[in-house]
């Protein structure tokens, strides 16, 4: 499991340190991908297949969930760490998380979300908790 928050730069060239708590879980090979909200997630290869598999089994004939598997896969990069423990972010990716210089990895359970730091502190505004918690109650989600 994922877990911690990380405050990093990315450099010019777009490579970005992931954090030493974060290197094991990930293994050799991972994946980077466009996430929800404006963010990027890294799947460990387990996660990436099994999600891989459940998108594998939605129905050609929606177009939501065609739409739905082009957003994850036509931006997945298979990626692997160098020796100083960083990663590339491939251009586009780097453009559609709006990531410049500040960014933060947040743990998420099965994976990994890359924020810019200004998204991630307009995403983490949490006045409406109560709200949220009220509505997770019919996905079974109790306090």
């Amino acid at each position: 499991m994922f877990t911690g928050e990380y405050g990093h730069t990315i450099d010019a060239k777009g490579r970005l340190i992931i954090p030493s708590r974060f290197r094991e879980e990930l293994g050799d090979k991972f994946y980077l991908t466009r996430g929800m909200d404006g963010c990027l997630f890294i799947f460990p290869q387990d996660a990436w297949s099994e999600f891989e598999q459940k998108l594998a089994a939605l129905p050609l004939t929606s177009k939501e969930a065609r739409t739905f598997t082009r957003f994850f896969v036509s931006g997945a990069t298979e990626c692997e760490l160098d020796k100083q423990g960083r990663i590339l972010v491939p251009q586009s990716l780097r453009e559609y998380a709006n990531l410049v210089k500040d960014v933060i990895l947040a743990g998420n359970l099965h994976r990994i979300e890359v924020w810019s730091k200004e998204r991630w502190t307009e995403s983490t505004n949490y006045t409406d908790m109560d709200d949220i918690a009220k509505g997770l109650q019919d996905l079974g989600i109790t306090f």
